[in-house]
Formats: structure tokens, sequence, C-alpha cells
């Protein structure tokens, strides 16, 4: 067809024929086409969205008559709140019900859904998963509202349309339009307990009330939930255009826990990672992507039971190669506690095995204290960041746990080594080149004895967990 259509433009040039207005009938009929299918794609989903109001009483801010009631020794009352959010409604197992996310109805003592027919019904929920942060209700007459068809999410790829289907802001089922930006992202959760791992990114306008909406394909298939909206960098930068979602496949997994037990229990390693870059591959003389770094080990866990050490390379799982963090924890995650797999590893350039007895994975924040709970509880410059040692005062200045010992970032010159290396402010460095550093001293002595030009790794304690980074 386009050797066709560029053979008789290259006629018409020869015959002296405008072919402007035939050009232009071309891109009336690729943008109609366009529009056709965008138009296509919305009446397949939009009809399945609904609104999501959660009411849930709450105490009046302190600082509302909280002298009067405190005179005459009242509690302080409480009021109704109501909050606002998106849903769509799903099939599962010849039954039909409504897909949100977790915290658009935490905490709710009753939720109603509101479809596009104009009712409202009430809605009952089935289970919650903090993790995914998705929700499943079931809805009084839910079965009047269509079923929004659904996708595969490990389809999607970085430029294909995506579609927003919600109520931002309180405005019913409005529509944005954009592309899918990126895939597996990971993202930090808005109360600072870990991340949200494999997030589809996308520029398709998100606001406060499309959470639990819809993110949709140009074929009219659900292929993620709305949930996250960047707005700042932590250093206070606006952002836009910079959204995330919740994979349709991953909630589509773990859908049959949440309505027959209402939670989900998921499988447990108990070790932080990471995805081996060239540079961090080549200290540890490995090859890029050959396995996962383990960063470090929850004291306690299975992988600490099981002898899995802190540098140690993970290659495969019961024979199964990983090659990144999102092999390896979809890998363990979906498996039952009580499990036993055999982990490979590479330590110190010999291969292991070793036998896991996997545990059931707690909360985040659980994850995070675990993880340093049981350990250890001036100003200088170097390779252009700015160390000091850390202090309680220090600590508590940056939301830094007392159990974390180290040497504390307080800035970062852009274009550094340090800054390439992807250090940034607030970071712990608690060892260098897997030596302990505690001081500056300590440091000092530790760097002064790297040959010059060598590559250094840095072991860093960042928002709950370790990574490495390598200053070359």
């Amino acid at each position: 067809m386009v050797r066709w259509i560029s053979t008789a433009l290259a006629l018409a040039v020869v015959l002296g024929v405008s072919v402007i207005p035939y050009a232009q009938g071309i891109q009336e009929d690729i943008a109609r086409s366009g529009q056709a299918a965008i138009h296509a794609a919305i009446d397949r989903v939009a009809p399945a969205v609904v609104r999501v109001e959660a009411v849930a009483e709450r105490s009046l801010p302190p600082d509302v008559f909280e002298w009067f009631w405190r005179f005459f020794g009242e509690p302080l009352p409480e009021r109704k709140v109501t909050s606002l959010g998106s849903g769509f409604v799903i099939e599962f197992e010849g039954e039909k019900y409504v897909l949100t996310n977790a915290h658009v109805v935490d905490g709710a003592q009753e939720v109603w859904v509101k479809s596009q027919d104009g009712k409202t019904r009430r809605a009952e929920v089935l289970g919650t998963d903090e993790m995914l942060d998705v929700a499943v209700l079931r809805v009084e007459g839910v079965e009047e509202i269509p079923a929004a068809p659904l996708g595969d999410s490990d389809a999607v790829r970085v430029g294909d349309w995506a579609i927003a289907i919600g109520n931002p802001l309180g405005f019913d089922y409005t529509v944005t339009l954009g592309i899918i930006s990126a895939l597996n992202r990971d993202v930090p959760r808005p109360d600072g307990n870990g991340y949200f791992h494999r997030m589809i990114q996308t520029d398709a306008a998100i606001n406060p009330g499309n959470s639990g909406g819809p993110l949709v394909n140009a074929y009219g298939e659900v292929i993620g939930m709305n949930t996250l909206i960047a707005r700042s960098t932590p250093r206070g930068i606006a952002v836009e255009g910079i959204n995330f979602a919740v994979p349709i496949n991953e909630i589509m997994r773990v859908l049959p826990q949440l309505v027959s037990k209402g939670k989900v229990t998921r499988a447990w390693l108990g070790v932080f990672i990471q995805d081996l870059t060239p540079d961090l591959a080549a200290q540890f003389g490995v090859e890029t992507g050959s396995g996962v770094l383990v960063a470090d080990v929850i004291p306690g866990s299975p992988a600490e039971k099981a002898g899995i050490q802190r540098g140690d390379i993970i290659t495969a799982v019961d024979g199964k190669p990983v090659h990144n963090t999102n092999e390896l924890q979809l890998e363990i995650m979906y498996r039952n506690p009580g499990d036993k797999v055999v982990v490979e590893l590479i330590r110190g350039g010999k291969t292991l095995s070793l036998q896991v007895v996997l545990g059931e994975r707690p909360k985040e924040e659980e994850v995070i204290r675990r993880g340093y709970g049981e350990k250890r509880r001036g100003e200088s410059e170097y390779f252009g960041m700015s160390l000091r040692e850390l202090t309680p005062s220090l600590a508590r200045e940056y939301g830094i746990p007392p159990w974390v010992d180290g040497l504390l970032v307080v800035s970062v010159q852009p274009g550094s080594r340090a800054d390439l290396a992807g250090v940034e402010e607030g970071d712990v460095i608690t060892e260098v080149n897997q030596r302990t550093v505690r001081t500056l001293e300590e440091w000092d002595e530790i760097v002064g004895s790297i040959p010059e030009g060598q590559s250094i790794l840095l072991t860093i304690w960042r928002e709950g967990h370790t990574l490495f980074l390598v200053l070359r």
C-alpha cells in the first residue's frame, strides 16, 4: 500500500498534477480513523466505569471548638466525611464485581457506587490488598451494569495510546488521552513505606478522583488501574504528565484470594534487591543482566536462615533464570508461604545452591522495620557530595530511623561523580567497598586506600531500604 501511494505521488509530480488535495485527503482519513478508534474504545469501557463514594466518620480537627468540648469534658465530636474515587465493573467466575483503589475505601463505614444510568447502589468491601492498592466491592444490582473488557498488560508497549476514564475532582465520566510513557516503574509510596512495583506510567491526565478508574488501550480493553499522581520531586520541583497505574494482570492474579479470603497472602524471601547495572556487574565480576544483586538481607528472614548474604547474585529459582528484580519478585511472591525453593546464586565467583523455605510476606512498614530494627543504633566534601557524621538531631531532621548508622549526604553537586552515580541528598552511606563506615575518619581511611581512578562501591540507605551505587 505504501509503495503504491509513493508511486502514485511520484507519477503525479511528473505529470504536473497537484498532490496537495490528495495528501490532505490521506491525512483526513488517518485522523478520522484515529478518532473512530478512540470513540470505539471509550464506548466499550465507559459504561462500566462508576463513581465510588466512601463515607467515614472522622473527628473534627482539634483546633475547631476544641476548647468548648474540653471545657465540658466531652470527647471531640465526629462528622461524616465522604471521599470520592472511581471504579469499574469486571466479570470474574460468572459474577460481577467493582474494582477500585484500596485507599479510596480505607476506613469507610459506608460505600456507594453510582453508575452512568444515574442509579446509586450500596456496596460492600469484599477484600483489599495494600501492596497493589486494590479493593474489590460487591455491589447491589451490579448485574445491571456492563462489565469492562480486560486486556493483557504484559503486551503493552511504550508509545501505545492510553485512555483514562474516571471522576476527577467530582466531574463524572471524564476522559483523557495520552500514551504509555514507560513500563515496570518502581514508585515510592506516598506514606513512605516501600514502593509500588511494575507500575505503568502514562501522560494521560489523572487527578484526584481518578483513583481506581481504568486505564484503557486503543482496543477498548482495561490494561491498568489509575492509582498514583506525581506532583513534585523530593526537592520540590513541580512535574506534570507523570501518572501511574497498576497493571491489570497483577490485579487479576490476586483477585481469587480477594474474593474468597478478603486479603492476599504472598510468599517472601526477605531480601532487598536491585538490578545489575554494567558498573555493578563489573564490580562483582559478573555479566550485566546475569542475575539480581542482593543489597541486604532482613534479619530473621527465610533468606538469612538459608544462608543468603548481602552481595550475593541470585541467578535462578528452581532452575528458572532470573535476570532482573521484577522476574525474581514475580517468581517468589505468587508462591505459597511454606514452599521450598532452590535458589542458585554467585558468591565471590563461586556458584552455590541453597534451599529456602519461603515465609509469609509482612506489611510494607513491617518489612522496613525488620530490615533495620535489629541492627546498630563536622561536614566534608567528597566526589561532589557533602558528608556529615549522622547525629540524633540530623536523623530526626531527615526522618532517618535511630538504628541506621553511617554518613549522611547533605548535598550533591549537579554533574559531579556522586550525582552521576545516583547519590541523593538524604542518603546514608553505610559501607564503602563493603566495609562499614560510620565516621569521616573511617571514610578517609577506606577511600585513601583505594587506588586513584578505581571505581568505588557505596552501600546506601534510602527511604527504608539499601542499594548499591558505583562512583566511577
